[in-house]
């Protein structure tokens, strides 16, 4: 299809007197059109279009009917049928009454563009321009960012699922490709063992059945690899034939006789890289407290200024066993490309250490607001002397313990193989054996004494700020601000669906989750224009009658 950018025309009379007779007292998206117009223009997305073909559906109103759709969590088909059958749609899209819409496949050929060009991001970007023209946005306010999980479009499988299934995606895909070939080479027996899926399959009961059955499909997975690299070489860059050559790897091991063994449990590798599913190879399992999930994590961040509307102005999707603070810097970075960088940046203990603390201000002159992570030793786990309770005197080089005693040496040196630097500080021996407080301090025998391992002066004193900030008043009513975010993601999940992908792979739920982001902002500043307050935290009945 080719793109001929066209200037956007007011909506039309016919359609703008009955929706308006319709619904007298406007609606969402009549606001949404009156107020802040339709946010995207064709020119946003000449370079996802050829210059020659058929002519193209406009892509503003394609890319405006996807944000719409995720403001009602609507299917494809209900979207295009709501452009086909709703007087609002029509009027916030400028369409004639008669117009009869397009066919819903279009929706999903106008993501595969913005996937393919790395364009999805404007789906919010443009929509943060409009909102800065109109003042409803500033940069140097106050934000703030939490992360949830999101479950993959994917069939959670056993060990024994997965092998089987990712062999049956192998040979369904080479089937499409390379139909003779395989036919040649396929014993009669893949048959029976591979036409259907895994979990519609009758697998063997009983460990040592499964551990068995799972030696038969791996030694089939291995002759097929063998065909592939001996007579279709051209087909061994396939992205189902490099999968299966990935869980093999990770499932089954070669004995010193050459004998393929089904690999235990302890022995596999980090779930970290593991593939979850042949269907969406990005997807990994994750535990958070008691949370478990096998898919992505999704980080909001949305402004927090009393007098402004909460607008999300930033969406980073991540795999689920990418670590919060990893994520840190990259938001800020991306709210730098953005012109949107907020003075104070609220966040949760999961997205703060001292190296972010120092960094944030340095770089962009940010101000991360949330709590340090507290000490892991056994000091603080149970009330002694950990060592937020020592003194340190930078000045002169010394530490000083809570029973007064001065520390007897102090190292400076970068940790290897990370190479930060760290001060290594030592106490006397001959002070710690005697202590009357050493049971609280040190539990080693044969009177070794106590050892702290500092971060460099610059981040240890940005973590020690941190905590006193948020020992005080002002500080406790501060960081309660980042209590709302969230409220966020409570209501992209349960207006959007924003917890479960509707897609596979990272990019295409990243989509989803820009489209979300944008449609939660429409929803947002259109009851901000219309003076409608924001929701109060939600209580039962019973609680308000207690209070």
């Amino acid at each position: 299809m080719s793109l001929r950018p066209h200037s956007i025309e007011p909506v039309p009379e016919q359609t703008a007197r009955i929706a308006q007779a319709a619904f007298p007292k406007g609606n969402l998206y009549m606001q949404m059109r009156q107020e802040l117009g339709t946010f995207y223009t064709d020119a946003d997305f000449a370079t996802l279009y050829p210059r020659r073909g058929q002519p193209a559906i406009a892509p503003w109103r394609l890319a405006l009917v996807t944000v719409m759709q995720f403001v009602e969590n609507l299917s494809d088909r209900q979207a295009a049928e709501a452009v086909r059958a709703r007087i609002d749609w029509k009027y916030a899209l400028g369409l004639e009454l008669i117009d009869p819409g397009f066919d819903f496949s279009i929706l999903s050929e106008f993501r595969a563009r913005l996937v393919e060009g790395e364009a999805e991001q404007r789906l919010l970007d443009r929509m943060l321009e409009v909102f800065g023209e109109k003042k409803l946005l500033k940069a140097r306010g106050h934000q703030r960012t939490d992360s949830t999980h999101v479950l993959a479009s994917i069939r959670v499988m056993n060990r024994l699922e997965l092998v089987t299934e990712t062999l049956r995606a192998t040979l369904n895909d080479l089937a499409s490709v390379a139909p003779d070939w395989l036919r040649s080479v396929a014993p009669a027996e893949w048959q029976e063992r591979y036409t259907q899926r895994a979990e519609q399959s009758r697998l063997p009961k009983g460990e040592k059945a499964r551990k068995e059955y799972a030696e038969v499909v791996g030694q089939d997975g291995v002759l097929l690899l063998r065909l592939l690299d001996e007579q279709q070489p051209g087909l061994k860059k396939r992205a189902e034939v490099e999968t299966l050559r990935q869980v093999w790897a990770r499932h089954f091991a070669r004995c010193e006789t050459g004998e393929l063994l089904w690999r235990a449990e302890a022995e596999l590798s980090r779930a970290a890289t593991a593939i979850e599913s042949p269907y969406d190879t990005e997807a990994r399992h994750s535990n958070k407290r008691d949370t478990s999930w096998t898919g992505y994590k999704v980080h909001l961040t949305e402004t927090c200024d009393a007098d402004l509307p909460r607008i999300v102005t930033d969406v980073l999707t991540t795999v689920a066993t990418t670590q919060d603070v990893a994520c840190t810097a990259d938001i800020q970075q991306s709210l730098a490309d953005k012109n949107l960088l907020p003075a104070r940046h609220l966040v949760d203990t999961g997205y703060v250490d001292g190296d972010l603390l120092v960094s944030s201000k340095e770089k962009h002159a940010i101000e991360l607001f949330g709590p340090p992570r507290e000490g892991q030793s056994w000091q603080a786990r149970e009330g002694g002397y950990d060592q937020a309770r020592f003194t340190v005197d930078w000045e002169r080089e010394r530490a000083f313990c809570p029973e007064g005693k001065a520390s007897a040496s102090w190292r400076s040196y970068t940790q290897e193989p990370y190479g930060y630097s760290i001060v290594k500080v030592r106490f006397a021996q001959k002070d710690c054996i005697n202590c009357l407080s050493r049971e609280r301090c040190v539990r080693s025998a044969g009177g070794q004494s106590r050892t702290l391992v500092l971060p460099a002066r610059p981040l240890y004193e940005a973590l020690q700020q941190t905590r006193s900030d948020l020992t005080t008043e002002e500080g406790k009513a501060e960081y309660r601000k980042r209590a709302g975010v969230e409220g966020s993601l409570s209501q992209g999940v349960r207006r959007s669906g924003m917890r479960c992908s509707r897609y596979y792979g990272l990019s295409k739920t990243h989509l989803q989750h820009l489209a979300t982001a944008a449609a939660l902002n429409v929803v947002r500043v259109t009851d901000y224009l219309a003076g409608k307050p924001l929701a109060k935290t939600r209580r039962s009945r019973f609680a308000r009658l207690a209070a």
